[in-house]
Order: C-alpha cells, then sequence, then structure tokens
C-alpha cells in the first residue's frame, strides 16, 4: 500500500510504515501522536519504524498547533455514494486519534449550491478541510488560499494545480493488473467501461487497458471501448450494446464497481450467466464487492487509508510542516473473486 507519488522523491510515507508494520494508517497516526490506545507491542514496532525511515526527525508535530483541538471539516461530492463511508471512516479515524473533530457536509452539483461548503468554511471556525470533490475551480481554489486554510483532496478526476495537496489511487497500475488477470484466463476479447473521456481518471485506465492488450499481443479494437461517466445507468447502456455486438467479448473491465454490477445487470437481462458466459472485473473494492452472486473480481483502492492520508496532510500542513511530497498515490490491488473465470469453450 504504497503512497508516493512516482517521481516525486523526498522520504517513507504513513502508509509504507503502516504496510511495512501491519497496522492501518490511522493506528501510525496515533503512535505518531503519542496517543495511550495502542498497544505496547505494536507501539514499539511502529516507532522502530518511525525512526528507522527518519520519519520522526521530519514530521513530528507541533504540539500547540494540535493541542487546541477543533474541528476539520470533511466536504463530499455525494453523501449517498457508496464509497463515502469508507472515505468518512478514515478521516474520521485519523482526527480522532489526534482528538480533533470533524463536520462533514455535501457539495452539491455546479452553480451558486455548490458555494454552500465554501460558504460554510468561511463562517465556521474550521481550521481546515478534506474535500472529496471532483474539481476545484478557480474562484474556489483562491477563496481556500485567502482563507488560509489548510486543506487536501481525495482521488481528484483530474491532476489538480501545482500545489494543490492531494491523495489518489493508482489507476493505470490497476487497470494493467485487472486486465492482465483476464488475459490471463484466456480471455481475448475484452471490453472496457470508463468514466468521462476527457478525465485523467478514465484515461489513465484505458490506457492501463490497452497496455496490458499489447504486452499480451492483443489488437485494441475501439468498438469494445465504452466512456460513461462512473454512474450505473450510462454503463448498463454501454454493457448492453457490447453484449450485442456480433463478435460479443467473453470479459468486461469496469471502470468502478457500480459500472460492473450494471454489467452484471444487462449479462442477465441477455440470458447470459457470469462467469460462465462473461467474466466482469470492477474498480475501488466496495464493501458490496463480496457480497453480490457472484462475488465480484475487483481493484481494491484503500478508501479508508486514503482519506487517512489526506487527513494527515491537511494536519502537517495545519502544524506549519513541509512534507516531503504533497501528492500521494495509493496502490491499488486486484481482488480476485468468482466473478472471472476461463471464456466459454
Amino acid at each position: 500500500m504504497a503512497a508516493r507519488t512516482p517521481g516525486a522523491g523526498g522520504g517513507t510515507t504513513l502508509a509504507e510504515i503502516a504496510r511495512q508494520a501491519g497496522v492501518s494508517v490511522s493506528t501510525v497516526s496515533k503512535v505518531l501522536h503519542d496517543r495511550s490506545d495502542v498497544a505496547s507491542r505494536t507501539r514499539a514496532k511502529v516507532q522502530r519504524l518511525l525512526e528507522q525511515h527518519g520519519y520522526l526527525a521530519r514530521h513530528r508535530p507541533a504540539a500547540n498547533a494540535l493541542a487546541a483541538g477543533g474541528l476539520i471539516d470533511f466536504v463530499i461530492n455525494e453523501l449517498a455514494s457508496p464509497w463515502a463511508g469508507e472515505l468518512i471512516r478514515g478521516a474520521e479515524e485519523a482526527l480522532h486519534a489526534v482528538g480533533m473533530g470533524m463536520v462533514v457536509s455535501a457539495a452539491h452539483g455546479s452553480g451558486p449550491s455548490a458555494r454552500q461548503w465554501l460558504d460554510s468554511l468561511a463562517t465556521r471556525r474550521t481550521r481546515g478541510a478534506i474535500l472529496v470533490v471532483p474539481e476545484l475551480s478557480g474562484a474556489e481554489l483562491r477563496e481556500l488560499r485567502r482563507l488560509g486554510l489548510p486543506f487536501a483532496l481525495i482521488a481528484p478526476i483530474d491532476e489538480p494545480p501545482p500545489g494543490v495537496p492531494w491523495v489518489g489511487a493508482t489507476n493505470w497500475p490497476g487497470a494493467l493488473a485487472a486486465t492482465r488477470h483476464l488475459v490471463r484466463l484466456g480471455h481475448r476479447r475484452i471490453a472496457v467501461i470508463s468514466g468521462p473521456p476527457d478525465r485523467l481518471v478514465s484515461r489513465a485506465r484505458v490506457d492501463g487497458y490497452r497496455s496490458a492488450l499489447e504486452e499480451a499481443g492483443l489488437p485494441f479494437d475501439p468498438a469494445l471501448v465504452r466512456y460513461g461517466d462512473f454512474t450505473p445507468e450510462p454503463a448498463l447502456q454501454h454493457a448492453l450494446d457490447l453484449l450485442r455486438l456480433p463478435d460479443r467479448p467473453t470479459a468486461v473491465f469496469a471502470g468502478n464497481d457500480q459500472q460492473a454490477l450494471s454489467t452484471y445487470r444487462a449479462a442477465a437481462s441477455l440470458g447470459l450467466r457470469v462467469p460462465d458466459d462473461l467474466s466482469v472485473v470492477g474498480f475501488d473494492d466496495l464493501p458490496f464487492a463480496a457480497w453480490v452472486t457472484p462475488r465480484l473480481t475487483t481493484i481494491r483502492t484503500p478508501l479508508a487509508d486514503m482519506s487517512a492520508l489526506a487527513a494527515h496532510l491537511v494536519l502537517q500542513l495545519l502544524d506549519g510542516d513541509h512534507p516531503p511530497t504533497t501528492r500521494l498515490e495509493v496502490a491499488s490491488e486486484l481482488i480476485p473473486r468468482e466473478s472471472t473465470a476461463p471464456p466459454p469453450a
């Protein structure tokens, strides 16, 4: 679960230390901030790793800044989304570990109502913000800087401007792993359903898919690529279109788990069985992925760790610390389950 921006340089991150210690990022944060609710053996192991990597010397928090406590705002564009709960949990645990409270609010789309969260930051005595919004407008970024609030973005849909702290997932390697898995099972007609074509996250996942095909000597067929918006309804129509092709795909790599479930629905409506007739891979590993039938093979992005890292970034900036990098990518991981199998004979 490495969390270092490729090529960014600069020291070991909390996520790497958590991986080496076999604990969560929030547990490392508790040790770093001298919380008492950590087992002595775990504390010793984490402290040893922190010292070994020189983390304490670079990142020890300024006691005065955190001693005052206070609130951090957590702003998310879709409170009802399946992944909201995981993100909120990770940030809350990290902030609770240092005695900080958290206020959750929603950012609603675009237009005047979208500024309500920003107006709330200006009127509430918040000490920083964690933002799960697709992108920041120039006006929003200027206002955040005018307010002097430390903030960090989680999973922006495009790369933010220079100087904006953010935490994301490794999209290209995740897509590469998903497609490689299908190739190794013997699939040769593999389709992909992604997000908006003008967004970096969508292009990265399609590029990873395409690289895995090229690696296996398989042709890239534009007819097997569909761009949606990461929501279920457009994905359902895309899946139906793909499965009605004369030479239909035997596998679909979906840009997220919701799109994968739409592919399940499309297959069932056409009398196809997953995985006997069609293999499906998702992206995110949301909690429902392990409960649907068949259980969904997917790419896990550790959402709780991502938001814990974002919270820690905000706390470091609040303390006046200067992290070696404020752009972190948390490694994704293939989780094979029952929705993938060799193609039908």
